[in-house]
């Protein structure tokens, strides 16, 4: 059986997709950066080009 090791970034906005091991955990979720961890409270955008959340 294989892992997964790439998704998308949890974040709904986010258009990221993300290696499992390189991602930001939170909540058993999986994000591309701590901006979106976080739900974009304090940080905008998620600093990769291209991506519109």
């Amino acid at each position: 059986m294989e892992s997964v090791t790439l998704m998308k970034c949890a974040c709904q906005t986010c258009l990221c997709v993300v290696s499992t091991q390189d991602a930001v955990q939170k909540d058993n979720k999986y994000y591309c950066s701590p901006a979106c961890a976080e739900g974009h409270k304090t940080m905008k955008g998620c600093a990769n080009s291209g991506c519109g959340c």
